[in-house]
Parts: structure tokens; C-alpha cells; sequence
């Protein structure tokens, strides 16, 4: 537009990544740069843009947007103070969705030979999910456009409200880079046709997953992309070609995300592998060498198994050691109350009630078993063969739980 001129200062409100790209530009076409970030931020991105020769204005995050201690409240006064200063404004600049529609869709198309029918992308000032989806609808393309918004972010609320914010208060959370306390007017929620939420937890997780499994380096809302991608194509058939957006490279994160003593301060789990199904769950909670009772165990045997290692029920096994069922104390009470002591020496299980429980596989996705061990109380392990390989209850699972802190 010409309003930068010669010498002038760049000035944005930024997670850090718009900032960055601007302060490569300014370091080529010879401007000056200030670049004002919330305290959440990483220390990296602050450190990369004093790289590039750019100032740096460090603001509260848990402020309201029109607190004039806001990172956008700072940004327009150092506007106004600074000579030959503008701002950039990515969360109101129609040539954010603008570039998005005339580049990144074309791309998608392209790159997929057309072949793509759903785009997943986190939401922030909104110019990528509403350049590609303004694009793919114009262009007639039958593409169903799906928002990621973290836990604590207004936007899914605003989505479902049809764009009304009244009474929608944002709470903290800790992705960077994604979600609002506001709606941008680059972003057209009118375009969206789902929004997934999704946790810090869920996010850095599949962070750290991601650069594990995949080697693929990245943020972590590239974790929430997936995360809430891989909730979005589990109803989704084989015909389906779904394309997520991964916008950030993980060498921003390595005090935070990639920093194990930093993921346990905040609670959450730098186990992300090894937790994930009902047996890992339930060797996490104590769960030693399972203690089973066979069909043709004396009574007494069994009572005195169960005395000695602390526990009220045991997995009843057939002659091949097959799981049959569940035998519990107050079942072998109820067999022998009633029994004459000279036959309760040589009384055997098999004349006892044996109860249904139900199995799980043990290599089962915990998040797919809980309504299972949560309607059951409890759920014997096992393996391929039917073969038992652990027992979980309801309240190792909630217990579990519990301790996996979200924000």
C-alpha cells in the first residue's frame, strides 16, 4: 500500500511466527522491526527475533484483549510512539487469508491431484483456514473444512454460537500460536463446517510423537492439528483424504515442549508412548505378574492365594488356561458358609459361581476402553491367544486419570 516507507518500523502482536517471518524481511529490505509477545511464549522465539536485529516487547498473557497491557493494546501505542511505524495487524490485514487463498489452496489442490476432501488446520488470527476454505469453495470444490481449537480458547464456543461471542471468556492454556480471546476479522467461521477441541495434554503428546514416529520436527499446534485430526478421521472411510496443517518447526520449543523437566512441572505426561493402552495403563498403577486361580483349585488354596498377595478376585483359567471368569472372595464365602467343615477341605472352585467379567485386548487404546471399565468396575486383560495379561479396575483407571493434567 506504500504506507511503510524507507527506514520505517514494522510493527506486530505476535505468538512469535508471523513475527519471525516479518523480521526476516525487514533484516532483507533494510527496515526496523518491534515485535510485542504474551510471556507464554518460548524463550526461542524471542531469541531468534533479537537474532535478526528485531526488538522484542514482552506483555502479560492473562489479560483481556483491551487491557492496555494486551500484547494487541502495547502494539498499537508503540504504533502511535514510534515514527514511520506500522503495523502489520495479522488478526485484521485481509492480505493474511488473502495469501492463503491465492497460494496455500492452490497448493493443497494441486499437491493432491485434487484427490483432497477435508483440511484440518488450528485456528489463530484465522487467515490460513479461511484462505484455503474461501479458495476450495469459490474454486467448487467439495472440500469439508474442520477448525482445531485449544481448551480454553473462545472459538469452538463462537463457532457453535454461529460467531456470537457475548458471555464467551477465554481461560489459559498453554499451546502457542492457535487460538483467541477474540474473533479476528481475518477469520470467517462461516467457512468452518466442524471445530474439534482439543487439551494441552492431546497437543504435546502428539508433538512429541510426531518428531519420534515420524521424524517430523514440529510445534505444538502441529500437535493440536493432529490431535484433533486423528479425533475428526476416526469416523472418516478409506475413501477419504484428509490433509492437516503443520505450520511451525519444533527448534521453537526445545525449553518447553521438547524439555522433559518442563512437560512434568506442568503436569503432563513425557511417557506419550509408553501410555497408551489398557496394559500400559495398568502396569503405570502398580499392576505386578497376574495371580490367576485354576477351574480345579481347592477352595482353601485359593482363599490362601488371595491372603497372600492382598487381593479380593482373581481370573479363573480352564484346563488349556483360557480365561473363563472371575472369582471373588465374597463368591468362595457364599460357597463354603453353608458347607460341612469335613467337605470344605477338598471343595474346588469349579462348584463355585463363577462371574462374567469382561476382557479387553491388552494392546487396546485406553481412551477407546474407558467406557468398558468404567460401566464393568473392571476388565480382565488379554492377549491375542485369550490368554490373561492383566486385570484393570475402575479406580486404577480413574486414578490414572487424574494424575493427566490437561492445562
Amino acid at each position: 500500500s506504500g504506507d511503510l516507507k524507507p527506514g520505517g518500523t514494522v510493527v506486530e502482536a505476535t505468538s512469535g511466527n508471523t513475527g519471525i517471518g516479518l523480521a526476516i524481511a525487514c533484516a532483507i529490505r533494510g527496515y526496523k522491526s518491534i515485535f510485542v509477545l504474551p510471556d507464554k511464549m518460548s524463550q526461542e522465539k524471542v531469541s531468534m527475533l533479537r537474532a535478526f536485529g528485531a526488538k522484542v516487547v514482552v506483555t502479560p498473557t492473562a489479560v483481556a484483549p483491551e487491557d492496555p497491557r494486551s500484547y494487541y493494546s502495547v502494539a498499537n501505542r508503540l504504533v502511535q510512539q514510534t515514527p514511520g511505524a506500522v503495523l502489520a495487524n495479522q488478526y485484521h490485514n485481509p492480505a493474511n487469508p488473502q495469501s492463503h487463498y491465492d497460494t496455500t489452496g492452490p497448493e493443497i489442490w494441486g499437491q493432491t491431484q485434487g484427490k483432497v476432501t477435508d483440511l484440518v488446520c488450528g485456528m489463530g488470527t484465522g487467515g490460513t483456514i479461511t484462505g484455503i476454505g474461501r479458495y476450495f469453495r469459490d474454486s467448487g470444490h467439495d472440500v469439508r473444512i474442520i477448525g482445531v481449537d485449544p481448551e480454553g480458547s473462545i472459538l469452538y464456543d463462537a463457532w457453535k454460537n454461529s460467531g456470537v461471542t457475548d458471555g464467551l471468556e477465554a481461560e489459559s492454556y498453554l499451546v502457542e500460536g492457535i487460538g483467541e480471546d477474540f474473533i479476528p476479522s481475518t477469520l470467517d467461521l462461516s467457512l468452518v463446517d466442524e471445530v474439534i477441541q482439543v487439551s494441552d495434554a492431546e497437543s504435546f503428546a502428539w508433538t512429541r510423537r510426531l518428531v519420534r514416529e515420524e521424524g517430523i520436527f514440529c510445534g505444538g499446534s502441529c500437535g493440536a492439528a493432529l490431535a484433533g485430526a486423528v479425533k475428526y478421521a476416526q469416523g472418516l472411510g478409506p475413501e477419504r483424504n484428509v490433509v492437516v496443517i503443520l505450520p511451525d518447526s519444533g527448534s521453537r520449543y526445545l525449553s518447553k515442549v521438547f524439555d522433559d523437566a518442563w512437560m512434568q512441572e506442568h503436569g503432563f505426561s513425557t511417557q506419550e508412548r509408553e501410555l497408551k493402552t489398557v496394559r500400559d495403563v495398568a502396569e503405570a498403577m502398580g499392576s505386578q505378574e497376574l495371580i490367576t486361580a485354576e477351574i480345579d483349585d481347592r477352595v482353601r488354596d485359593v482363599i490362601e492365594l488371595m491372603r497372600e498377595h492382598a487381593v479380593s478376585q482373581l481370573p479363573v483359567l480352564d484346563q488349556t488356561g483360557t480365561y473363563i471368569g472371575v472369582i471373588s472372595e465374597v463368591d468362595l464365602l457364599n460357597a463354603i458358609v453353608e458347607v460341612e467343615p469335613e467337605l470344605r477341605a477338598e471343595k474346588t472352585i469349579s462348584d463355585v459361581a463363577i462371574r462374567s467379567v469382561p476382557t479387553l485386548r491388552a494392546d487396546m487404546d485406553f481412551v477407546q476402553a474407558i467406557p468398558e471399565i468404567t460401566t464393568q468396575k473392571v476388565a480382565i486383560l488379554v492377549d491375542e491367544d485369550n490368554k490373561p495379561a492383566g486385570i484393570l479396575t475402575v479406580i486404577d483407571a480413574l486414578t490414572w486419570m487424574s494424575k493427566q493434567k490437561t492445562r
